[in-house]
């Protein structure tokens, strides 16, 4: 047996273990009951040292130092367990069984503070989680900046500095058309009860049209929406609201569009680190592009409106048009998740500064809450009303993922740049998209992007599929196109 056999024999169990420890978190959110905090707590502990045992052993260094590729894709393969071996190598295994107990408990106290609106409560806890992550990011910067080391596990090889001048660039005109469009009156959402398991069959139809195979997936209730697993087991969550259908519909969308993209990559790379998408940026072109330019494009509100009338009767719009404009309205709100497309982006960018000053201490925890509301006031023009819809929002600080949320704006910039692309090679989309086929759009991502999983670097992947490299233009001018339509000065 080659090194590089013996490496990817080694990596295959490795990545197996890897899936049965994203299983153990998919059920503490969805199925676990609340009293198995504790014993969870310590299951994670412990499949996560032995993971980073596995993945730190100095067997892997040997095999890397002898294994020679024997195509692209073995070069990939040995790139991506090469930086990871670098980087989980420069952190204790000791801090790494630490912060997996620590998160999965702290997830729990979150959404008990977050149900109570208590902030102080659960303070403490997050106070030991930002320690933690700095000195794990301390740990991989080997010197350099510690932010942009806890940004490289979820999009490797962007900066901070470079993340910070592209939301720099986009905020003047996003403020600019959100103050055009909430200067006049605001749109009245759609209105009715909408029964849960009526909006949970439909979710699934849209699921399915969109792409997701059922048969290696599922859906289930979460507080927060997310998606999990890939190959041939990838699992999404949603949420319903009686008063608010498209809280389900459209968080579904965007769940399948991450869900696709694992379900979409090469079998032949399955259990491999090629295997799985390349970094949350790209993941979250897939997301934004499925649930926005494609699901709330005119074209699919048209279907989706006649559908909606199917099986709801009334829903307060008396035509498509007002529909579409309906499910893009601006309008007034606290959740980032709920946030229409102009001013998603903002929520991102307050949370990536605030963010970035708690990892470098120039935020303490327990000025984190008043830092939130005065820069949400100064964004959006209102005040908080309660720690739900502020600070205590989102689930991610709870688990440890510092770095993460800017992946957010970047995978907005990148689906901006697909999406030109794809139109420009599907000049007949919206016939299929008026008829509930979004399939052409899907294929083309499938083929474009999706099924190389992680075989090119993530920039690479959206260079290749675009012919040009990234930028904001797309996206901004894809925003002031639909946005400047529907709310015309």
């Amino acid at each position: 047996m080659t090194a590089f056999d013996a490496l990817m024999a080694h990596e295959r169990e490795t990545q197996a273990l890897d899936r049965v420890a994203g299983r153990l978190s998919w059920d503490q959110e969805t199925m676990m009951p609340r009293g198995a905090v504790e014993q969870r707590a310590e299951e994670m502990g412990a499949m996560q040292a032995m993971l980073h045992a596995r993945k730190t052993d100095p067997q892997v260094g040997e095999w890397l130092e002898d294994a020679r590729a024997p195509d692209a894709a073995g070069a990939a393969q040995l790139r991506l367990i090469a930086h990871r071996y670098a980087r989980l190598t420069r952190v204790p295994a000791d801090l790494t069984r630490e912060l997996a107990s620590l998160t999965s408990r702290s997830q729990s106290q979150w959404a008990a503070a977050r149900a109570d609106d208590d902030f102080a409560a659960f303070a403490p806890t997050l106070e030991e989680v930002v320690r933690l992550k700095r000195e794990e990011g301390a740990a991989l910067a080997d010197g350099g900046d510690v932010y942009d080391a806890l940004v490289d596990d979820y999009e490797p090889g962007a900066r901070a500095a470079d993340l910070a001048g592209i939301f720099d660039d986009m905020r003047p005109g996003l403020v600019e058309l959100r103050l055009a469009a909430l200067e006049g009156a605001e749109r009245a959402p759609v209105s009715g009860r909408f029964a849960p398991e009526v909006q949970v069959a439909l979710a699934r139809e849209l699921a399915e049209r969109f792409g997701y195979d059922l048969n290696r997936g599922r859906i289930d209730m979460a507080v927060h929406p997310f998606s999990s697993g890939s190959g041939d087991d990838v699992r999404i969550t949603t949420r319903v609201s009686e008063n608010d259908p498209f809280n389900c519909l459209y968080s579904t969308i965007h769940e399948v569009g991450h869900a696709c993209y694992e379900q979409g990559i090469d079998p032949a790379y399955h259990m491999t680190p090629v295997g799985q998408g390349v970094s949350m940026g790209v993941h979250e072109s897939q997301s934004r592009i499925y649930e926005n330019q494609l699901g709330r494009s005119r074209a699919f509100c048209e279907f989706l409106y006649g559908r909606m009338c199917d099986e709801f009767g009334d829903i307060g719009v008396p035509d498509a048009e007002a529909f579409y404009a309906t499910v893009n309205r601006l309008h007034r709100g606290y959740i980032r998740t709920e946030a229409d497309e102009v001013q998603y982006n903002l929520h991102i960018m307050l949370r990536f500064e605030l963010e970035r000053a708690l990892i470098a201490g120039d935020l303490q925890v327990r000025d984190l809450e008043a830092a939130w509301n005065d820069r949400f006031k100064a964004d959006f023009g209102y005040e908080v009303d309660r720690a739900s819809n502020g600070v205590l929002q989102d689930v991610h600080w709870s688990v440890g993922l510092f770095g993460y949320f800017p992946t957010y704006s970047l995978g907005n910039v990148y689906a901006g740049c697909l999406h030109a692309s794809l139109r420009a090679d599907l000049p007949d989309l919206d016939e299929h998209l008026a008829q509930g086929d979004p399939s052409p759009a899907t294929i083309w991502l499938r083929d474009k992007v999706q099924r190389h999983g992680g075989l090119y670097e993530p920039r690479e992947v959206i260079e290749r599929a675009c012919g040009e490299r990234p930028t904001a233009g797309p996206l901004m001018a894809y925003l002031k196109e639909k946005f400047g339509g529907l709310y015309p000065g």
